[in-house]
């Protein structure tokens, strides 16, 4: 695991823990149980921290935010691939929070930027709030208390710095809220039929059993599919290019 990535310069204990929106005691704590590898020594014996280490820390945050040990955040860790990228971590982060709990809270402002681990200005709030993230609190004098989805936050958050238009983003959450409710109401729909006949008690067993099996299908579906699109979109080779392909190649 190395500090390489890019352009991406280095970061500090203190720039990674701020980032991280943990102490810095937290990260050397996490260090000194194993959790997250060494950094790079550079000059002045000063330690360097790359996207590697950035990912892996917010993995560890999202884990113990499940409730999980540190021994089983260790042994949690210790099966995944020694080649994992930054990227594939933020995968396995976004899987875990997929699991949270839906968990609604009323907090202060200051409460939700130390949630958010950053300052948010007013447009960051009004962002957060198209969103469905956060909804100004009924009967809130100073504006200032807000009713928070804590399963949706960090990611709200991590959505403020997509250089995307706000109405794309928009789009998209209207794109994936569709689609995802048709697939679950069209496997609920297959499933309903198959045991119909059957025991309630049965019914609620395989109903349980069933469930982080769809979950890690649509999951492993989509993410297939996503990289599919994105690579043909990349390399020029999508569906779009193909009847251009053939009639410049029928004119030569």
């Amino acid at each position: 695991m190395t500090t390489e990535a890019g352009d991406e310069a280095p970061l500090t204990i203190d720039e990674l823990a701020a980032r991280a929106a943990v102490t810095v005691r937290t990260v050397r704590f996490y260090g000194s149980k194993g959790l997250l590898p060494s950094p790079v020594i550079g000059p002045r014996r000063v330690g360097h921290y790359g996207p590697d280490h950035v990912a892996r820390l917010a993995l560890i945050e999202e884990l113990r935010q499940q409730g999980m040990t540190l021994s089983a955040i260790d042994r949690y860790l210790k099966q995944l691939p020694d080649d994992l990228t930054p990227h594939d971590l933020a995968i396995h982060r976004a899987v875990v929070a997929s699991w949270a709990p839906e968990s609604v809270d009323t907090v202060s402002r200051g409460e939700l930027e130390r949630r958010a681990g950053r300052p948010l200005t007013a447009e960051d709030v009004e962002r957060l709030a198209a969103m469905n993230v956060i909804v100004a609190a009924d009967g809130a004098a100073d504006g200032d208390t807000f009713r928070v989805d804590s399963g949706l936050l960090r990611l709200g958050v991590q959505l403020l710095d997509v250089p995307l238009a706000h109405e794309v983003i928009l789009a998209a959450r209207k794109v994936l809220i569709e689609h995802s409710r048709a697939a679950a109401h069209a496997l609920s729909q297959l499933f309903r039929g198959e045991v119909a006949e059957r025991d309630a008690r049965d019914v609620k067993s395989l109903s349980a059993h069933m469930h982080p099996l769809v979950v890690q299908a649509l999951l492993t579906t989509f993410q297939r599919s996503l990289r599919e699109e994105l690579r043909e979109w990349v390399t020029g080779s999508g569906a779009d290019s193909g009847p251009e392909s053939g009639a410049d190649s029928g004119a030569d």
